[in-house]
């Protein structure tokens, strides 16, 4: 599985690295323009993302424009709704109108703050990223 995580806090970047290694490659965008860019080039290079833990509140680009931004990448490139990147909100941000606008714009799984690796696990279980 390969990864990318894109969170801007240190401490929460270092968190989901460590409960993702051991289930493949993980790389890292500290805000969303870097994610952007970072899926642009995997998907350029036919090397793209199976999960992107997105966090919301970040500088430049925050995770929900991101998150946009992701999905018309996949667009342009023939990649139907469904079959790109499972991408995955990770924020302290639990208020109805943040959840209800990463489900509108297409993520796959939506997970609190702060991230504990039972729950992380089971979100990967729904997405059959991991058995």
């Amino acid at each position: 599985m390969k990864t990318l995580i894109v969170e801007d806090d240190f401490t929460s970047r270092l968190l989901l690295q460590e409960l993702l290694k051991g289930y493949g490659a993980t790389h890292i965008a500290v805000n969303g323009r870097e994610a952007v860019e970072a899926v642009r080039i995997a998907l350029v290079t036919s090397q793209p993302y199976d999960l992107i833990c997105l966090d919301i509140m970040m500088p430049e680009m925050d995770g929900q424009q991101a998150l946009k931004e992701i999905r018309k990448l996949e667009e342009s490139r023939g990649i139907q709704p469904g079959q790109g990147a499972k991408i995955m909100m990770t924020t302290a941000l639990g208020d109805i109108k943040n959840v209800g606008e990463a489900y509108r714009n297409l993520c796959d799984s939506y997970l609190g703050k702060p991230v504990h690796k039972a729950e992380l696990l089971g979100e990967l279980r729904k997405l059959n990223l991991v058995a």
